[in-house]
């Protein structure tokens, strides 16, 4: 059903951009900090869903046209960009709440917390211009579907994807724990966690003008 070369150079260039840290481990270790370890898986899985549209996307064919619209996709990243930096100031806002949850800490609720994850998934410029250049060098046209082929590989991107930013955000949630003690260190690493995702969302907004 895949081409073996294909598969293999896609999934080769899939852990690069994977596993080297870039704004997706930024993202998740900002958001462990501020929320936790429960607060980050979660905002994994939305950024995940992101993503997934993206590869949908692709798959189907629209992808070029996002990529080679100026306007689109500088609106795309500084959608994004717009985004994180409002997660950032927030999570500054609210670094002294306490509670038993933090998500409610946060006063986010999980369908908010998710949503705006999938936001940040879904404006990452990163991946979609990775998936405009490598899915459809990878299907071939004389197996299966391409479509299906692009399904497929890019299923497979998810799964590393979602169980390596688990790994940062069960490691920095945890390393947040710890501060957890005292209420002035966690105001503060929820505040390091809120200046994080604000530079992120900075440099990705100056990076589309």
């Amino acid at each position: 059903m895949l081409d073996p070369a294909g598969a293999l150079a896609f999934l080769a260039m899939s852990v690069v951009i994977i596993i080297v840290p870039g704004p997706g481990v930024l993202f998740v270790v900002g958001r462990a900090l501020v929320l936790g370890t429960r607060g980050a898986l979660l905002s994994v899985l939305g950024n995940a869903a992101g993503v997934a549209v993206q590869i949908v996307v692709v798959a189907a064919g629209l992808g070029v046209v996002i990529a080679s619209s100026e306007l689109l996709f500088t609106a795309m990243k500084v959608l994004g960009a717009a985004v994180l930096v409002w997660l950032g100031v927030q999570s500054i806002r609210h670094r002294h709440a306490v509670s038993a949850d933090e998500a409610s800490a946060m006063a986010v609720r999980t369908r908010t917390l998710v949503r705006d994850s999938v936001v940040v998934g879904l404006t990452n410029a990163k991946t979609i211009v990775f998936f405009v250049a490598a899915l459809p060098q990878a299907a071939s046209p004389d197996l299966a579907a391409p479509v299906l082929q692009m399904l497929i590989l890019g299923a497979v991107f998810l799964a590393m994807g979602i169980a390596s930013d688990s790994l940062w955000a069960i490691a920095a949630g945890t390393a947040r724990d710890w501060f957890a003690v005292n209420a002035r260190r966690l105001a503060t690493v929820r505040a390091a966690g809120g200046v994080a995702l604000m530079a992120l969302g900075v440099v990705m907004g100056a990076s589309a003008l």
